[in-house]
């Protein structure tokens, strides 16, 4: 279970007693506030506050105030603009602050997006909770052959029973090690701040994740893609959904404009151009690598 009923309870606390504002709201995301997606097998994402809209992004663009006299379909076309022309402050305008329970590991992979404000859970100050990501079967893969950090096929049968086993038996040990350092029943118990040292990468931790919608896209444009890690990627599917609810004309210019669009490099283009016109393009002719050849082929036959 992610939350426990306490935390639950406060949720439903605060959901329960909105307030007046004379700030602009996203009606999108006012339905996410507090409320907590369940991510993985322990953890957690959910909003706890945000600010701005659509509506912001273009009125940052103009520099004015109010709609005036604009219509939606040209704040779309406004928003559409400024995303294919790669404008970023108009999106910086817009900002929210997510609360976010994962793994360690996913948490280092994650804090090397460094355009955000974080304040994690502090194992200095605080006993962390014996709570561990343990992959589902499905997710339990081998190396992939072609990829230095891609998984391949799944594991299966026996080798898979012993790998969970050993993931589970070893998280256990690790924590009951840590409990023991700690105590104080007889002896003087280690500080906190070192025997957390001994805790498994797969350990939960907290944190809250403030950024602005320029960064937030980034971060969903490289951790939602179908080559980011499973685990990280499983978080960044449901903000994907939150951030769609909330700036949902921002978040279609996204998709089309980054997420499902294509870049090409000068060689690319060039080859492309050389195909519409007939010509046969080869790897040797189009002068691409072959990692970029087989990207370019992927998409392009």
């Amino acid at each position: 279970m992610p939350l426990t009923p306490e935390q639950q309870a406060e949720i439903d606390s605060q959901r329960a007693t909105p307030r007046q504002t004379l700030r602009a709201v996203s009606e999108g995301m006012e339905n996410h506030l507090y409320v907590a997606h369940q991510v993985l097998d322990h953890g957690l994402v959910r909003v706890i506050d945000y600010m701005g809209d659509d509506a912001a992004i273009c009125q940052a663009a103009r520099v004015s105030y109010g709609k005036g006299t604009k219509s939606v379909q040209n704040d779309e076309g406004l928003i559409r603009y400024l995303m294919r022309h790669w404008h970023s402050t108009p999106f910086e305008m817009c900002e929210v602050k997510f609360h976010v329970k994962l793994p360690v590991f996913v948490a280092r992979q994650w804090i090397r997006h460094r355009t955000a404000n974080v304040n994690e859970y502090s194992g200095r100050y605080s006993i962390l909770d014996r709570e561990f990501y343990i992959p589902a079967p499905e997710h339990l893969a081998a190396q992939s052959s072609q990829n230095h950090q891609g998984r391949g096929e799944v594991l299966q049968g026996a080798e898979a029973q012993r790998v969970l086993d050993l993931l589970r038996e070893d998280a256990m040990r690790s924590y009951d090690s840590y409990e023991a350092m700690l105590s104080q029943e007889g002896q003087q118990g280690l500080a906190r701040e070192l025997a957390r040292m001994n805790l498994p990468a797969n350990i939960y931790t907290q944190w809250y994740w403030k950024v602005d919608l320029h960064n937030l896209l980034h971060f969903l444009r490289l951790r939602a893609d179908s080559h980011a890690q499973y685990e990280i990627r499983a978080y960044a599917d449901i903000m994907c959904d939150i951030t769609r609810d909330w700036v949902p004309a921002a978040f279609g210019a996204f998709q089309d404009y980054r997420m499902n669009a294509v870049n090409l490099s000068a060689q690319a283009a060039d080859a492309l151009r050389r195909r519409l016109a007939g010509e046969v393009v080869t790897q040797e002719n189009a002068g691409m690598g072959a990692r970029e050849w087989r990207e370019f082929q992927a998409v392009w036959g």
